[in-house]
Order: structure tokens, then C-alpha cells, then sequence
């Protein structure tokens, strides 16, 4: 039997030499220094000869462990050295269908038929949230505790809507390995994200679907009320903001050079400070607005009591006029909003945080008021652009400038 001290003392020959141990297993020690061990056996009347690895990565006792688990496949009629090989293809073919590799596949052929915001956002979340979790396992063999595991880590930072969002994309991966032959399950359908996401309460108002808006708009033009309510609506599609948030500015929190609207603190639903970024098309309003009402401290003063402002009521008595009583309210313009701009591929915290959603999490609750300001004027001046383009009746092209011109 070998020793260490006698592998270790070993010198290389001008030829080739074997260092025998025992049952088979020996160490070749090649002219050029090297040392590879090496064990013979016979299967099917064959004699054949496997390697077990270099010395001294491969310590004497780790190439006797290696072969006596060599031995017991022997004794079962397996070729260790076929088995082996074996391994090798089925971890490379594993490679092949990891779930990443599945994925990558799964989105050249899906992101064909959505805009390129869209795409880049599904894209860049798989890459920041789902493959460093699963990506690399064979998407056959993924169960949902995986997928659990993936959300409560996304959940941790206190992103609910885009844990939710990465759940979908899965079960829409798996269901493209299943059609493909790649996987026989989809672990997605075992569960769903309110079995483990906490729930939000929530306050269904009724509003429009995307597709209707395009009339709304239209309706909001031609709207035969009094100027001020009309342009009320008009300033609350293109910012979203609460009926209250509206109703109640000032014209002293605006700075049109700027393009900034700053709610203050006591008039926001969170009591911390908004600014909602102004597009062209929201300061245009405003200038218009301005020669009706410019003289009063309010945007909006109420027609009896020029010192309140209008009723809580009346962007919603209007709506009724125009025929969306039960379809629209208020609030629904911003409910549309957020659908379209996660449609479109906006950053979900920017969405939320132009929002100023109540339900913010304890990351989003942290940010200062200004956080991400300039991805969020972006987003709002294309939010103008979407509006003017819909109302027109044009189709909207993904690919042009989205910033202020």
C-alpha cells in the first residue's frame, strides 16, 4: 500500500512509472513531474482504466474514497467512467435548461409584442430579483418553496407590487417550458402570492379602462360646465393627485419656471411633503387657469365662498353630467394612471412614489420628497404626451424622446 511520504518523495523517470496501492488503484508519474491517479478495473470482460484526479489536489485518501465508490457501482454492473460521463452531459444539459437559460429564451420571443420600456423593465427585474435566487437551478426541478423564498427576499426590502410582479413572470416561464417540452409542472400554480405576501386594504373606486380613455378625454374637452371645474379635470389627469390634493391648491405652492407643484406636508393624506413634477402640457393648464383665477389664493375657490375652495363634489357631479356616473371618479384618473404606467414599463417606485400611495413601504417611506425626481418628471412628461396623443387619436410611438423638449 502507498504512502504519503512515498508519493510525496517520488520522482519523476524518463518514462512513465506506476506507484501501486491496492484493489486496483495506483498513481501514474509522468516524466514532466506530474502525478495522476488512476484505477483499473474489469466490467463486462473489459479491462478499463478511469481517472481519479492530480496529486496532490487529490489526497491519497480522497482517490481510495473515489475508488471504493467506483467499486460499488462496479458491483452493480455500472461503468463508473460511462457514469461519469453521464454526469457531465446531464449537468451540462441541466445548464442548458436552467431557469435562466429558459427565461432568456422565454423573453426573445415575448418581448416582440411589447414596447421597449416594457421589455427593458421585465428584463431588468428577472436579472435584479428572480436569477439571483433561481436562475441558475434546472427549471424542471424548481418546487414553489423556491419560489417563496424568491418573493419573501424581494418582500424583505419592501417591494410588494414587484414581488407580485416576478411571481407572473415565473409562471409565465414555466408555462413556456412546459409547451417546449423543458418541464412537466409549473410550480407557480401551486400557490399564490397572497398565501404569502402580507394583503393590502384597498378601496375599489370606480374608474374607466385604459381603452376608454381616449373618450373620457374627449368628453373632458368638450365639457359644457363652467371653465374651472373643466380645467380642474384636466389638471387632475395629467397629475394624478387626490380630489382633496386638488382641490385645495394654492397658487402660492407652485413654480411654473421650475415645473414643480410642492404640496405641503399638512395637506398631503401622508403628512410629508409631495412634489409632483410639471409636464407642459399641466403648466399650460395652470397659465390658463391662472387668468380666470389668479386674483384668489385658490386655483379653485368655490363659487359662493370665494375664500373655500369648490366642493369636494364636483369633479364628480361632473363626471355624472357627462354621462360616467358608477364608471368614473375622481380618484379613478389616478388608479388609470398607474395601470398605464406599469403597462408601459415605468419603474414601479417611481409610480408609487408620484402616487404618494398610503400603503408605502418602510423603504418608499423613508425617501425624501425629491427622490428620483428627474426619472419622475420624465415619467410625467410622457404621461402629457400619452394624454395629447390619446385624445387626438394617435398611436402612440414607444421609441421617441420622452423628456421635456
Amino acid at each position: 500500500m502507498l504512502t504519503d511520504t512515498r508519493i510525496k518523495t517520488a520522482k519523476s523517470q524518463e518514462k512513465l512509472y506506476k506507484l501501486t496501492d491496492e484493489r486496483g488503484l495506483h498513481l501514474s508519474v509522468y516524466p514532466n513531474g506530474s502525478k495522476l491517479w488512476q484505477m483499473r478495473y474489469r466490467i463486462e470482460g473489459k479491462e478499463r482504466t478511469a481517472s481519479l484526479g492530480k496529486y496532490p489536489e487529490i489526497s491519497l485518501a480522497e482517490a481510495r474514497e473515489k475508488r471504493d465508490q467506483m467499486r460499488k457501482l462496479i458491483a452493480n454492473d455500472i461503468d463508473p467512467v460511462q457514469s461519469q460521463k453521464a454526469a457531465k452531459e446531464a449537468k451540462k444539459l441541466s445548464q442548458a435548461h436552467s431557469f435562466e437559460a429558459v427565461a432568456r429564451t422565454w423573453f426573445e420571443g415575448w418581448k416582440a409584442a411589447r414596447s421597449p420600456r416594457h421589455a427593458e423593465y421585465v428584463i431588468r427585474r428577472l436579472e435584479a430579483d428572480v436569477f439571483p435566487i433561481i436562475g441558475s437551478r434546472p427549471v424542471s426541478e424548481i418546487q414553489a418553496p423556491e419560489l417563496v423564498k424568491m418573493m419573501k427576499a424581494i418582500q424583505r426590502r419592501g417591494a410588494l407590487d414587484i414581488a407580485k410582479r416576478c411571481y407572473q413572470m415565473t409562471g409565465q416561464v414555466f408555462r413556456y417550458a412546459i409547451a417546449h417540452g423543458i418541464a412537466e409542472r409549473n410550480p407557480a400554480g401551486d400557490i399564490k402570492p397572497s398565501d404569502i405576501l402580507p394583503s393590502r386594504r384597498k378601496t375599489n373606486y370606480a374608474r374607466v379602462d385604459a381603452k376608454e380613455l381616449p373618450s373620457l378625454l374627449r368628453a373632458i374637452e368638450a365639457y359644457q360646465g363652467t371653465p374651472v371645474t373643466r380645467l380642474a379635470m384636466k389638471l387632475m389627469t395629467l397629475t394624478f393627485i387626490r380630489t382633496k390634493e386638488l382641490i385645495g391648491a394654492r397658487w402660492e405652492e407652485f413654480d411654473l419656471q421650475a415645473g414643480q407643484w410642492r404640496i405641503p406636508a399638512e395637506r398631503m393624506k401622508m403628512r410629508t411633503e409631495h412634489i409632483v413634477p410639471l409636464s407642459l402640457q399641466a403648466i399650460q393648464i395652470l397659465q390658463i387657469l391662472h387668468s380666470i383665477t389668479g386674483k384668489s389664493e385658490l386655483l379653485f375657490p368655490g363659487e359662493r365662498n370665494h375664500g373655500k375652495p369648490m366642493s369636494n363634489n364636483t369633479i364628480l357631479k361632473a363626471l355624472e353630467r357627462m354621462g360616467y356616473k358608477g364608471r368614473m371618479t375622481g380618484h379613478g384618473f389616478r388608479g388609470v394612471a398607474s395601470t398605464i404606467l406599469h403597462e408601459q414599463g415605468f419603474d414601479p417606485t417611481h409610480i408609487d412614489l408620484q402616487l404618494a400611495h398610503q400603503e408605502r413601504n418602510a423603504v418608499s417611506a423613508a425617501y425624501n420628497h425629491a427622490t428620483y425626481l428627474k426619472q419622475r418628471a420624465k415619467m410625467m412628461q410622457w404621461w402629457g404626451n400619452y394624454l395629447d396623443q390619446q385624445q387626438a387619436g394617435n398611436v402612440i410611438q414607444f421609441k421617441t424622446s420622452r423628456g421635456r423638449k
